[in-house]
């Protein structure tokens, strides 16, 4: 059995080292500081500081998922809150791979992935009950923010939208919708 908070704890690191290379200033924030792991600052140009929240999930595929509970499906506070998603291999030969993730991108996916498992018509009555706080999200949701390090570089609520395009469909269906005080209720964003 992997322990997770190790695998937290690689992921954090990891994402440490990435954001080093390229040109951020990292620091790990102590456990107990809400919605932030890492808080790093460019350093050059306009020394830009973000706050990211690391999620590490073990495995290879397109099986593997994150938890995205309450605090990660709350909107942002700020425009430059981040999440990085790390899948780490359950070996030393393959490279971990991240996903870097606005928060309110995060906030939105992990509601309509939720709701719309929860709603799916075809689905044996009684047989799926999990309340939102249980929320997964799978790494084809997340594929095209892979290695998206350059989204950094400016203000997270001017980032692209990448999730997958049904799911602009879904956040605007009244059974799936998005979560309370999410920002796009006063308007879906248009969808790269």
């Amino acid at each position: 059995m992997v322990d997770t908070k190790m695998s937290k704890s690689a992921g954090e690191h990891w994402t440490c080292a990435a954001l080093s290379l390229l040109g951020w200033g990292v620091a790990l924030t102590r456990d107990g500081l809400e919605r932030t792991d890492i808080l790093a600052v460019q350093t050059t140009g306009d020394r830009r500081m973000i706050e990211v929240q690391v999620k590490a999930a073990r495995g290879v595929g397109d099986k593997v998922s994150w938890p995205l509970g309450p605090n990660a499906q709350l909107p942002s506070i700020s425009d430059r809150e981040w999440f990085v998603l790390v899948m780490l291999p359950d070996n030393l030969v393959t490279s971990p791979r991240a996903f870097v993730v606005p928060r309110d991108h995060v906030a939105a996916a992990a509601w309509i992935s939720h709701m719309n498992w929860l709603t799916d018509p075809s689905a044996e009555p009684g047989k799926r009950n999990a309340p939102v706080e249980r929320a997964r999200v799978l790494a084809p949701v997340w594929s095209r923010y892979e290695n998206r390090w350059d989204l950094l570089n400016a203000s997270a609520r001017d980032a692209p939208v990448l999730l997958p395009p049904e799911y602009r469909d879904l956040a605007q269906e009244p059974h799936v919708g998005l979560p309370p005080q999410h920002p796009w209720h006063s308007g879906v964003p248009e969808w790269q």
